[in-house]
């Protein structure tokens, strides 16, 4: 763990007195890899991170709410896209001491502190990709691209190609050949 990151937090001031609170209010950079296939939190753009830290027996209860902004294409029309991302977080990071665990719980799925540091970038990177649109849209009443041609359907809502059924194709070659005569 870098000491230096911006998502490493100090809880010494906590000690390890049960109820003792911290608040946290800090914009940081956000690390690489908050992304998905479609969009994603650019590497560097602000992330607002707000909340508390509380002291408890395990370890130290952290609740925070995580804003930041994705960008993407719209999956109907691949217009670039901008999404707000608010997360709200609470995870557990335990002491790293054998002593103050539960009694029979020697792995368990909570974070742990690394003296009296806690590195909260994994649990917002997860919370954050996770909170990321399946699908992103431009708006919700976006028609997307036409199957056949790529035009963009709101450009034009009138956009249409004449089908023709396919047991007729041949008897359209008929009409475009020359008459004789």
């Amino acid at each position: 763990m870098d000491a230096r990151s911006p998502f490493v937090f100090d809880t010494l001031e906590l000690g390890r007195r049960a109820g003792a609170m911290l608040t946290v209010d800090r914009t940081v950079p956000a690390p690489a890899g908050m992304v998905t296939e479609v969009i994603g939190v650019p590497e560097g753009t602000d992330v607002d991170v707000h909340g508390r830290l509380e002291s408890v027996v395990e370890g130290v209860l952290v609740t925070v709410v995580v804003t930041t902004e994705a960008v993407g294409e719209c999956s109907r029309c691949l217009d670039p896209v901008q999404e707000p991302v608010t997360v709200e977080l609470q995870e557990l990071y335990e002491y790293d001491d054998p002593a103050m665990r539960p009694s029979g719980d020697e792995e368990s799925d909570c974070y742990r502190l690394e003296g009296d540091l806690l590195d909260l970038e994994p649990a917002v990177r997860d919370a954050v990709v996770l909170a990321l649109p399946r699908v992103p849209l431009c708006s919700e009443t976006c028609p997307g691209l036409c199957p056949q041609c790529g035009a963009k359907l709101d450009a034009d809502p009138e956009h249409t190609h004449e089908v023709l059924d396919p047991r007729w194709a041949a008897l359209q070659g008929l009409l475009n050949e020359p008459k004789e005569g």
